[in-house]
Formats: C-alpha cells, structure tokens, sequence
C-alpha cells in the first residue's frame, strides 16, 4: 500500500518548507465519496471544519445579542446537559465524567422526628421518707363573724325590724328612715356617723327618736364639719320632732359663724370657743325646753345634744365637742375606752312621806331650779391611733355598764389596718345587749 497520501497531508500542514501562500490543491473531481471511502475525513479535518463554520465572518461587526430564550429544562427542574467537547490529539486525556442525577429526581423533604415527652418512672420512696408538701397559698384571716348580741342570752326583741311607723297623708315630709349611715374624710381624720331604731321601736312600729346631722361648710383647708347627734327620750311627747329641729338650729348657727369658729380652732382659743358654744347651744335648745311636758321635772328635756367640730385642715389636731342632756363622749386610745364625761351627780335622796312637809313663808314664788345637766364643752387634742365617739344615751349607757360590749368593740375598733367601712360600722354599733332597747345614734372619728 502507497503511503503518499499521508506523507502529503503531513507535509502541507507540518513541514515548515512548504510554500504557505501556495494554494491548497481542491479535491478531484468525482462522484462525492462516502464516510468509507473519504481519505481526508479524520478528527482533525472535523475539527478545523467546525472552527470556520463558527467563526464570525470577516470584516462584519459581531450581531448584538438577543434575548436569551428561558432555559425550559431548568425550569422542569432538569439537570442542564453541558456541552460536549472533543479533545485535540495534543491535550491530555480528559478525567472521567462526573455521575449525573436521574431526571426527575426529587430530594425527600427533611422531616423532623415527633418529640416524645418521656414520663419519669415513679420514685420508689421508703418507708422513713415522707411523701413531698404541696405550699398551699395563706390567704389573710377574715374579720372574726359578730357574736349577734352580748351578754348571757339574746334580747327580748328580734334583731329586724317588724313594723312600720304609721305615716299621715298630710305629714309625709316628717317620715324618717329606720336607718341613717354617713361617712367622710378630712383633714387627718375618718368619720363613720349612723343612727338607728332600738329593738322596742322596730317592734312596735313607733318612728326612730334619734336624729343625725351631718354638714360641711366652706372648702379647702378653712372648711368646717359639723357632726350633730341627737337623742330622743322614749317617754317624751314629741321628742322626735324636738331633737331633729335641735340639730337643725345648731346646724345654721354654726353655718353662719364657721369662718370664725374654724380659726379660734386653728388659733386653740378655747374660752372664746366655749362661751360662744355654749350661748348658741342655749338657743338651740329652747325648742326642747318649750317641749317638755308640763310638770316634768326641772332639766329633763325630750333630746340630748352631742355636736363635733371637726376642721378640715391636716396640721391642725383640734376637736371641739359641746352638748347638753343625755349622752356620751368616750376615746379608744392604746385599746381602752375613757370616759370623757363625767357622771352626772346623783341627786340627793327625798325625805321620808311621813315627814311633815315645811311651812311656806309668804312671798313671791321662787323661780324654777337651773337644769341639772349643765353645759359640756371638750377640747380634744388627737393622737395618731385615736378614736373619739360620741353617741346618744342609747350607746352611752351599755357602753358604760356592760364590759363586753366595750371590749368587743375596742377589739374591732383598734385594728391597724385602719377604720372599718360604712357596713362593718353599722354592724359594729348594732350589737345588741339585753335589756338596752332604745336608739342608737353614734360617730366615731379615726385618727391617722
């Protein structure tokens, strides 16, 4: 076999003699030879052909780039193919293809495994170990329930009322409630006021005697509360009518003259304070002495006045009370009750009834004796911690002679956390003793 053929094609393309300008012979004519019969067809004519078919053409400017079409395989989520490159006989042999993923191969989602909560198994415990305390939450005691009543068996009465007062349809306006309760805050001091029917009263449907007037006149630091408390007689003929209208004309004249009642207050000028008290308690209680029965004995009206003054500003500790008649002034200090008023003395004792009674010496007939209650002024001045009451004969009078009742109310009245609501006053100042059935009317202040 003629190796010039080959020879030729080694010399054209290697050989550094042979004439570069020279034309390359063309192939001769002929019938196109076939993939078997083409001498020229080898890897490197191949690749020379492709080289001038992807070449850009001579002397023209490069087309600008389009669009690039959107890569559909990419978005079926298929592998793209790289492109395939053929190796020139002078290049080291290409490493082995890397391995492909299957078309549409789909990774498994990451599934986190279910927690499991694990249960402890029980704690075997011995006989001398003792099983865990669960706390339990304290919560403060409450206030101790009243007892209902003091003494050694419950009142004659029931504890509710039973009857209504009759009422007269010309006279509605004189209808009173069964109870009044009041309360406020001034100054350093808290006050509870209340007024009841007794026991006797709600029983058989008589009106409450005792009246409560409770007033603040001015404003600010120069205001002045005015706490009228009046007590009506059970045997009295309109006692009533007689102690309402007393806590009203008090109330008025107090009213008009406050200013200067709050500043000899402020000013502690005590000797102008009791003889201008004690004249407008005077005037005051005219309508009582005009309602007294005839023949009653000297000093004995149908009401008793208590009144408080109680100035509204915080520096100043003052508290004034004045009275006549029945009634009763005490101070809770250090969980004791005191007496702020003395016993009225006891009148001396009447002769015997077969005495001879005196001769009357002729003359003019001598003018009725002065009233055996006389005028009470108190000056108080408060502790933080105190508690001033005053109150009404039907309070003063066990609270005087029956020490549980006193005791059971210092017990509750001493609490340190501070004075009791509206409800809990009134429960505290209805605690019933036997054999004391008439009104109650009473106010208290709490010092801070």
């Amino acid at each position: 076999m003629s190796q010039q053929p080959e020879d030729d094609w080694w010399n054209r393309l290697y050989d550094d003699s042979a004439d570069e300008s020279a034309p390359e012979p063309g192939p001769e004519p002929g019938p196109e030879p076939g993939p078997d019969s083409a001498p020229d067809d080898t890897l490197d004519a191949r690749f020379g052909s492709a080289v001038l078919a992807t070449a850009p053409p001579s002397g023209g400017a490069e087309p600008p780039p389009g669009p690039a079409a959107p890569d559909t395989a990419r978005l079926r989520g298929i592998p793209r193919a790289e492109p395939l490159r053929v190796r020139a006989p002078w290049e080291p042999p290409l490493p082995p293809p890397r391995p492909r993923p299957p078309l549409h191969a789909v990774e498994p989602p990451s599934v986190t495994p279910p927690v499991r909560a694990v249960t402890p198994p029980p704690v075997s415990r011995t006989a001398s170990e003792p099983p865990p305390v669960t706390p339990t939450p304290v919560s403060p005691a409450p206030r101790a329930p009243h007892p209902g009543h003091i003494g050694d068996g419950p009142p004659t009465y029931a504890a509710e009322p039973t009857a209504l007062p009759a009422a007269c349809a010309g006279e509605l306006g004189q209808l009173v409630a069964d109870t009044a309760l009041d309360g406020a805050r001034y100054g350093s001091g808290t006050l509870r006021a209340v007024s009841m029917r007794g026991d006797s009263a709600r029983y058989r449907g008589q009106p409450r005697r005792d009246s409560l007037l409770t007033a603040r006149f001015g404003s600010g630091t120069g205001a002045l509360v005015l706490v009228a408390v009046a007590g009506g007689v059970r045997a009295a003929e309109g006692a009533q009518r007689a102690a309402a209208d007393a806590c009203h004309r008090v109330g008025a004249a107090v009213g008009q003259s406050h200013a200067r009642l709050a500043e000899d207050i402020r000013a502690d000028r005590r000797g102008e304070l009791r003889s201008g008290l004690q004249r407008l308690a005077e005037r005051g209680f005219g309508r009582l002495r005009a309602a007294a029965e005839p023949g009653a004995p000297p000093g004995e009206y149908p009401a008793g006045l208590r009144c408080l003054l109680l100035p509204a500003d915080p520096e100043c500790r003052l508290r004034i009370v004045f009275g006549l008649g029945p009634g009763g002034l005490f101070r809770l200090r250090d969980g004791r009750w005191q007496d702020l008023e003395p016993r009225r003395p006891e009148p001396p004792h009447a002769e015997p009834p077969h005495a001879e009674p005196p001769h009357p010496e002729p003359g003019p007939a001598e003018p009725p004796p002065l009233p055996a209650d006389p005028f009470r002024f108190r000056a108080c001045v408060a502790r933080p911690g105190d508690t001033l009451l005053l109150c009404s004969a039907g309070l003063a009078e066990p609270l005087r002679e029956e020490p549980a009742l006193a005791a059971e109310l210092a017990g509750r009245w001493a609490d340190p956390d501070g004075p009791p609501g509206l409800a809990a006053f009134l429960a505290d100042t209805q605690l019933r003793v036997k054999g004391y059935a008439d009104d109650r009317t009473a106010a208290a202040v709490w010092e801070g």
